[in-house]
């Protein structure tokens, strides 16, 4: 094993893990919502706008939009919050709001949808909605 750590020149013994740092965008306001009690305290009832992403687990699409949102939502720093709702999970929410297809983007605020985005998008237009979004008057 010692021939093995000189060979590759290695510093910290084998079988050692060297945690790494994340440089990633940090996440403001992102949250998972875990029942209707909680998307009503933190969607509804928000002073703030949230986006809410209906998505669901097999969905490729869904998986592709959510780095890219997320990543918007960390630049605009705690001016918006997202939050996910999986349609599986929570079929009655997804009915509420029309949700025909995965992944929608809903903009809410005050409790009443202002925007609707369908399917999956491109950064550039993502972030021009979240812009839009944020920067519409209270």
């Amino acid at each position: 094993m010692a021939a093995v750590q000189k060979f590759f020149n290695l510093r910290a013994p084998l079988g050692t893990f060297v945690r790494g740092i994340s440089t990633g965008v940090p996440r403001f306001e992102i949250f998972k919502v875990q029942s209707p009690e909680e998307f009503n305290e933190k969607v509804r009832n928000s002073k703030d706008p949230v986006i809410v992403d209906f998505f669901a687990t097999w969905c490729a699409p869904c998986r592709m939009l959510t780095p890219r949102i997320e990543t918007i939502i960390g630049e605009n720093e705690g001016k918006i919050k997202l939050a996910k709702v999986d349609i599986d999970e929570h079929t009655d929410l997804a009915l509420d709001y029309e949700v025909a297809s995965v992944p929608v983007l809903l903009a809410i605020r005050n409790g009443k949808v202002e925007q609707r985005l369908v399917g999956l998008q491109d950064t550039d237009k993502l972030r021009t909605w979240v812009q839009n979004v944020v920067g519409t008057t209270k």
